[in-house]
């Protein structure tokens, strides 16, 4: 079974797009490329991985395909297209041929609405993901757990995952409430979630695995071993440990599982939710049928489309 890593960024550093990282992040303010990651995967018997959008353009989705494209070893990008925008249909149409494009995400925990994820506009992007075969991205703080649920009861056959297991507050201990909205959003099929972002959730000097093993408790508890997915979240991690030891925080806790369970959290699950592989074969046969003549148009809709999601970015 292939080892995928379901949660990774790139970027080239700039001080204006990417505000996000302050002084207590400045290790992160450099450039972070394939080149630099792909050591990471080898050495931790990784072959392949998904990166995630970090700024909210179509410019950054666009790069993002050209690095998949150029490293066979990003199997899938999940990039960000407008989906609040009137024509969000003619940006996700100017990706369509692209296989490794598995899935789009919109930064919600950032938007000052709590209730974004419920805004017209924005349900009506989400409503045309399953035409083009995308999951989406749900990036969020346990404060918008009872939203998401509202969210996704409404979308019964798209493809939703939960990143960072919505970032619990482990530095406090405090599992409740964000303990009843995981377990509420795990009762939909539909929904996946990465063991990703833990170490950056708890005190990133002493956190400790016996720290963190509860709230994977409950993940396991919530969704069960067949909706779950091993993420980095490098380089974000990086703050609070190394590349090795982000993973080895959940590779250990698995240890305790059977075989079976540990290779579909390691890469099955994303193989699956994503269909890396198959996809590339899928989109490709569809594209040239349905999407070939027009092309050139939409590739200049895409390049005027509306890039208004700002430049606030996060993991």
């Amino acid at each position: 079974m292939m080892r995928i890593d379901a949660h990774q960024h790139f970027w080239v550093y700039d001080q204006r797009e990417y505000a996000w990282i302050d002084d207590s992040m400045a290790s992160l303010r450099r450039d972070f490329l394939p080149n630099d990651l792909k050591p990471e995967l080898e050495r931790n018997g990784f072959q392949g991985s998904v990166v995630v959008q970090a700024r909210q353009t179509l410019e950054e989705t666009r790069w993002l395909l050209e690095l998949a494209t150029d490293a066979s070893f990003i199997l899938g990008v999940v990039g960000w297209v407008d989906l609040r925008s009137p024509d969000v249909r003619s940006q996700l149409e100017a990706f369509a041929g692209n296989p490794k494009l598995v899935g789009i995400r919109h930064i919600a925990q950032s938007e000052p609405n709590d209730r974004f994820l419920l805004q017209p506009e924005f349900l009506r992007g989400i409503s045309l993901l399953g035409e083009f075969d995308l999951a989406y991205d749900i990036l969020i703080y346990p404060k918008h757990l009872p939203v998401a649920a509202e969210f996704v009861r409404r979308f019964p056959r798209q493809r939703f995952v939960l990143d960072h297991l919505a970032k619990p507050l482990i530095k406090s201990g405090n599992l409740r409430p964000w303990e009843r909205g995981m377990r509420e959003l795990g009762t939909f099929p539909n929904v996946f979630c990465k063991l990703s972002g833990l170490v950056t959730e708890d005190d990133w000097q002493n956190w400790k695995p016996e720290h963190i093993a509860p709230y994977m408790d409950v993940a396991f508890e919530s969704f069960g071993p067949s909706r779950l997915m091993i993420g980095s979240d490098w380089p974000v991690c990086t703050l609070a440990a190394s590349y090795t030891r982000a993973i080895n925080l959940v590779e250990s806790y698995l240890s305790q599982h059977a075989t079976e369970v540990q290779e579909a959290i390691l890469g099955g699950n994303a193989q699956q939710f994503w269909k890396l592989g198959t996809r590339q074969k899928q989109v490709s046969r569809e594209s040239q049928q349905t999407f070939g003549n027009g092309k050139n148009k939409r590739e200049g809709d895409a390049a005027g489309a509306s890039q208004r999601g700002c430049a606030r970015s996060e993991k």
